[in-house]
């Protein structure tokens, strides 16, 4: 297992702003104002000369913590708990505070090895304030400006040091490019998303809560089920576009949406309770966009009258029918029934998505459909159909050659991707069409007269000169 290194300290310090510079990324979402960061959030860091370890960002510590606040400390809890190396984080424009002092006497009862980093030092006389930090007797304190990077190298050399110090290093720490597959819990706020990673991981991984918009970042957790692995990604709900008003959640939906294009698989998620919304229809079509493939998992389903049930599975296939390749499973997150139709549909888009198509057997696929149906007429001339082949995976292109292909109209366009989606079982998986006309071989060439030609044309034109007159 790789060894652990946690981030601590109260609201607004700047944890997630280190997190993204120790990682090199922008996983976390940095904002100026406190209470942003609510789950943990892991990311590997392999930078400098030393061993890689699993860096964790987690929410603001608060006194007498209630509600979203509760929920969020008991994370810092877990993180604190199964850390090898905590960085404790503090203000230095806020200067040792006696939450602070609280905090750190609560860190120091997990018996962990601490450090401690005091952030925002840019712009201040380090020399004259540092004496203050020395009082909470966790060693000597280092000056750092997150957002700046200032410092950041060196807290880097001092974690490698305590990561090769510690005893519980293991060298199984698994690849990033291994088989694991990969799915972006997408939805509206409030369906299930955090509630099924739970349910799935069979313990309290991440906030789960009535209240709308718990979820903020996407947070990354493995899970290995049936000797598969997957990485489940859950995501911040996606609301209407005019309620979306603060900039916290602006930037989830960016993330959102970021983490179903890189996802193997999107699971789109509704309530069931609530039907099919406009902004699930948004959110699929922008998925179907993204060319991930995709499946819509149908949540609080138990317990709804048999009546209501098959109301609403005729609403689903009415306003779904512009994606019937796609599968629909009915599950309760919070019951855990339907999960194992789920994995199933799971497996089977994903062995969609990735089986080897070879040319020749899409062109052949494309003839016949072409013998079966052929291209309609424009301005008296047929567009030629010739061959085929894939050109991408992600999202997976199909690339097809002939000639006056851009005079097809997109109902029969719509023909050759569905033959080709019912003649690939490609269940799940959008299907985008490109079209190439070849080169004209005489185009830009003009044909030299020979001298017969040229004398037969005076003689025209005398001819109807002399007519004229």
């Amino acid at each position: 297992m790789l060894p652990v290194v946690t981030i601590a300290g109260r609201p607004n310090v700047g944890k997630s702003t280190l997190f993204n510079a120790l990682t090199r990324t922008r996983d976390a979402i940095v904002a100026d104002q406190p209470g942003v960061t609510r789950d943990r959030q892991y990311g590997v860091c392999t930078t400098g000369q030393g061993d890689p370890y699993l860096l964790v960002d987690t929410g603001g510590i608060v006194a007498e913590a209630e509600g979203l606040d509760a929920l969020a400390l008991e994370q810092v809890n877990l993180a604190l708990a199964e850390a090898q190396l905590i960085l404790f984080m503090v203000d230095a424009r806020a200067g040792l505070m006696a939450s602070d002092q609280d905090i750190l006497a609560d860190i120091r009862r997990y018996g962990t090895n601490v450090l401690l980093v005091v952030n925002k030092t840019d712009g201040l006389d380090w020399e004259s304030g540092a004496g203050d930090w020395y009082q909470l007797g966790i060693g000597e304190p280092l000056p750092i400006a997150a957002s700046h990077r200032r410092g950041v190298e060196q807290l880097e050399d001092i974690i490698n040091e305590r990561v090769a110090e510690l005893e519980q290093q293991d060298e199984s720490a698994e690849d990033d490019n291994d088989q694991s597959i990969s799915i972006a819990l997408i939805g509206r706020p409030n369906v299930g998303k955090s509630t099924l990673v739970n349910r799935l991981l069979g313990e309290q991984r991440v906030l789960a809560s009535e209240v709308p918009g718990t979820t903020r970042d996407s947070i990354q957790v493995r899970l290995t089920r049936d000797n598969q692995d997957y990485v489940l990604i859950d995501t911040a709900g996606i609301r209407r576009k005019a309620k979306v008003n603060e900039v916290v959640e602006k930037i989830s939906v960016i993330k959102t949406l970021q983490s179903a294009s890189q996802a193997k698989i999107a699971l789109v998620m509704l309530d069931a309770h609530q039907g099919l919304a406009d902004q699930d229809s948004r959110l699929i079509g922008q998925v179907l966009q993204l060319g991930t493939p995709l499946i819509i998992a149908i949540n609080k389903w138990d317990g709804m009258h048999p009546d209501a049930r098959q109301r609403v599975k005729t609403e689903l296939d009415r306003r779904l029918s512009f994606v019937e390749y796609v599968q629909q499973v009915t599950i309760s997150a919070l019951h855990g029934s339907g999960l194992k139709e789920l994995f199933r549909a799971i497996h089977r888009t994903h062995r969609a998505a990735n089986q080897e198509i070879s040319s020749h057997r899409l062109t052949e696929a494309l003839l016949k459909a072409a013998a079966d149906h052929p291209p309609p007429l424009r301005h008296g001339r047929a567009a030629r159909l010739r061959y085929a082949h894939l050109g991408g995976r992600s999202p997976m292109r199909l690339v097809i050659h002939g000639s006056r292909t851009t005079s097809l109209p997109g109902s029969y366009q719509r023909f050759l991707l569905n033959r080709m989606r019912a003649e690939f079982k490609l269940i799940g998986v959008p299907l985008h069409l490109e079209l190439r006309d070849g080169a004209n071989p005489f185009a830009g060439r003009k044909n030299k007269l020979t001298d017969r030609q040229v004398n037969k044309r005076k003689r025209l034109k005398r001819h109807l000169k002399g007519k004229r007159r």
